[in-house]
């Protein structure tokens, strides 16, 4: 019998068992699809709007209602309660109803108008990152605007010119031009990094299940037989049906994401699509290697998930790999989808030379050598170890 109808047969069999047991289709399919479908939908706005605050004014006066009003005009921001009372602000802040409190003073208007400076509070709860971190941006503005209007009121009651006013508030006007996602939407910066994420952990998951399974059911020796004794041929005639129905999934979130969605690419589909399908034989390898490391299904899986999960934290694009401690620094580049996120910054973002990227890809192709260091490991376990239930 010929390789290629030893992978025929090889093929033609692992499509048999994914169309047998719907776990499959439903991990390799469903699940980044549900998952796209989700997030997408989930920050289709780009930017959470509305979020409810909580204005405690202690002065009620004409310009603290006017304060609380231009809070109440941020697209962000949507004052939610009216109070005079920090207490009761406080509670609704600890039940989740609100995050964040703007604190206004008593004689707020009679300070500002006298040049007193009366101190504005403003809190945020922060267990909710992103909520948190927005609204305090918008209330810092929101002070910062009271006090230039106030500012601005006062000089031009004392004579002087709204130019030499301004450049006393504002001596240095900062003129600000974000790269790579300019409208600063959290659905461009996060979904393109989940979205793979998700990718990845399905490939790991199902690579793994697929080998633990030959084990479990007892089938793993008619399966070496049929490639001919091969573990490598046994296993690249396993993995074509996956690599084909991943590397398509792949493509399909990516024809969504950059093309429906028409999220930034800056050279083009050829790298993206590139960098794609070496994540998919990456995270191939990658669940290959663990199950080579531990031939027992049950054992294999929990590790699958652990390391799935460390992948959103480990792989730089929640916090920055340079930040981190200088031990764990290296780890990052354990996880194919570090790489395809620096892939995506420098060729989807950044619009740089294809050779910058080039480290990236390397590495996404030195997953593929991981397997060859235990395949022997990986046969004896097939052939000598009993699967105990």
């Amino acid at each position: 019998m010929s390789i290629l109808e030893c992978l025929w047969n090889l093929c033609k069999r692992e499509v048999q068992r994914l169309t047998a047991q719907p776990i499959y289709l439903f991990c390799m399919v469903a699940a980044p699809l549900i998952g796209l479908i989700f997030f997408l939908s989930l920050m289709r706005d780009g930017l959470p709007e509305n979020l409810p605050i909580a204005v405690v004014d202690m002065d009620d006066s004409s310009t603290s209602r006017q304060l609380t009003r231009l809070l109440d005009s941020f697209q962000i921001l949507e004052v939610r309660e009216r109070t005079q009372s920090f207490e009761e602000a406080r509670i609704e802040m600890q039940r989740g109803h609100i995050y964040g409190i703007f604190y206004i003073p008593e004689d707020f208007a009679k300070k500002t108008i006298t040049g007193k400076q009366p101190k504005i509070s403003y809190y945020t709860n922060n267990s909710f990152l992103i909520a948190g971190s927005l609204l305090f941006r918008d209330m810092k503005i929101g002070a910062t605007l009271a006090n230039a209007s106030v500012g601005l009121q006062t000089g031009l009651a004392k004579g002087y010119t709204e130019d030499l006013i301004m450049a006393a508030l504002q001596p240095i006007v900062i003129d600000a031009h974000p790269l790579g996602n300019p409208w600063l939407n959290y659905s461009i910066y996060l979904n393109n990094t989940i979205i793979p994420t998700i990718l990845e952990l399905m490939i790991i998951l199902v690579t793994v299940f697929s080998l633990g399974t030959e084990m479990k059911l007892g089938t793993a020796r008619e399966w070496l037989q049929t490639g001919r004794e091969s573990m490598i041929l046994s296993l690249t005639g396993k993995l074509i049906p996956h690599t084909v129905i991943f590397t398509l999934v792949g493509f399909l979130c990516c024809s969504i994401l950059y093309g429906y969605q028409s999220y930034p690419l800056a050279n083009g589909w050829p790298p993206i699509l590139l960098a794609m399908l070496l994540l998919v034989l990456a995270s191939q390898a990658f669940g290959i290697f663990l199950f080579s490391l531990i031939p027992v299904l049950r054992l294999s899986l929990s590790a699958t998930c652990l390391l799935g999960m460390l992948a959103f934290s480990f792989s730089g694009f929640t916090f920055p790999a340079t930040e981190m401690a200088p031990a764990l620094q290296p780890l990052t580049n354990l996880f194919p989808v570090r790489h395809y996120f620096l892939i995506y910054v420098d060729q989807g973002l950044m619009g740089r030379p294809f050779i910058d990227s080039f480290g990236s890809y390397l590495f996404l192709l030195g997953f593929l050598i991981l397997p060859f260091f235990l395949l022997k490991n990986l046969k004896d376990a097939f052939l000598y170890i009993k699967y105990i239930p």
